[in-house]
């Protein structure tokens, strides 16, 4: 791949950042930026479809030629909340180097609008099939695009490549996932009183998460447990008379998300406390008719060797490709970047990174078929 490649890559990239696409709010806008570009960039070979399916939640799928003679390549869109931490308009592509390696740094860069970018230069320079779903609700945890899609498009058997960030490696197994709200309810009054220490929903919060976190960490915290946001109370001389958790479990393969969840709920106490449940996924490879997770994932790592892609290690984190599996398709992970970026403040993903992907992409279209 040469410079011109890199430079196209990064046109791209510079404008898809631009695009407010956070997830929270779902602002429709951004959406539209980025739907509306991916059009113009794709050329007239292209069919291309949108779904809009409410509440911010919208698909495009773009295909050129026979879809089941190609991968698809799914990316979502949209990005986390912009982090307290930035020092920099994380609106606008801003290109560093740091110990000799080139970083693109915007909101979305690593996660994941650079494979957007990615398949567009791919798709530029190829004349094959291809195929790609750009969603849009995978950062709040809805995930209504992919299942309503899974469920509307005959998938078994088919290639997915799901970009996430997985420095170019093509990974074939992550963890499930669940999501819970704990509230909690006490009686209010002056602090200066002895039953402060029972009455006190803010209390009985710091009680439940310390349950929580003794079960995460008796097993070198295995289950990846994470206390997202701790709410409630009014001051430091009121008894807080309510007080709410959210959290998320993402446990190994032999515990399911719910089997955690339920564990966790049995912490708190029905009289002072309320457990909802919220967004569960499994882990992938997930199950699917009479097919094996042990051969689920032997197919897709075989399908992935044979399009040339190097093996990476099972992540941590979870991803929709868990839906596709499930779905009866051989799902893998692979994009550019590095999930340590994701999230942060001053997000990056490497150049490099950029150019690797497309050249994957571009060499997987030209070929023409799937393997």
């Amino acid at each position: 791949m040469t410079d011109t490649v890199r430079d196209r890559v990064l046109a791209h990239l510079a404008v898809l950042v631009a695009a407010d696409t956070r997830n929270p709010p779902r602002a429709g806008a951004g959406i539209d930026a980025v739907f509306a570009h991916v059009r113009a960039a794709l050329s007239s070979s292209f069919t291309v479809e949108e779904k809009d399916l409410g509440d911010g939640c919208r698909w495009l799928r773009a295909t050129r030629g026979d879809p089941s003679s190609s991968p698809l390549v799914n990316v979502h869109i949209d990005t986390v909340p912009r982090d307290e931490g930035w020092t920099r308009d994380p609106w606008t592509l801003d290109l560093v180097v740091v110990d000799g390696q080139e970083r693109a740094v915007g909101l979305g860069a690593c996660d994941i609008k650079g494979a957007v970018a990615a398949f567009l230069v791919a798709a530029e320079d190829t004349d094959g099939p291809a195929e790609l779903l750009l969603t849009s609700d995978e950062e709040a945890g809805s995930s209504r695009c992919v299942r309503t899609f899974v469920d509307e498009q005959p998938v078994a058997g088919r290639l997915i490549l799901v970009a996430e960030p997985t420095r170019g490696r093509a990974v074939v197994a992550h963890r499930g996932i669940g999501t819970a709200v704990a509230t909690f309810n006490g009686v209010a009054g002056h602090a200066s009183g002895k039953r402060a220490l029972v009455d006190s929903a803010v209390a009985e919060a710091v009680r439940f998460c310390g349950r929580a976190l003794d079960l995460a960490g008796a097993d070198d915290n295995s289950i990846r447990l994470n206390l997202g946001r701790i709410e409630g109370g009014t001051k430091a001389n009121m008894i807080a008379s309510s007080c709410l958790v959210r959290f998320g479990v993402r446990p190994p393969p032999e515990s399911t998300p719910a089997s955690v969840l339920a564990t966790l709920a049995s912490f708190v106490d029905v009289e002072r406390g309320t457990f909802e449940g919220g967004f569960l996924a499994p882990a992938c490879p997930a199950p699917f008719a009479n097919r094996s997770i042990a051969d689920a994932r032997a197919s897709s790592r075989a399908r992935a060797n044979a399009l040339g892609l190097v093996a990476g290690d099972d992540v941590d984190f979870f991803t929709e490709a868990a839906f596709f599996s499930g779905a009866g398709a051989d799902a893998v992970v692979f994009g550019p970047g590095d999930i340590a970026q994701a999230h942060t403040a001053d997000e990056w993903v490497l150049v490099d990174d950029l150019v690797d992907v497309a050249s994957a992409y571009a060499r997987i279209i030209g070929m023409g078929r799937v393997l």
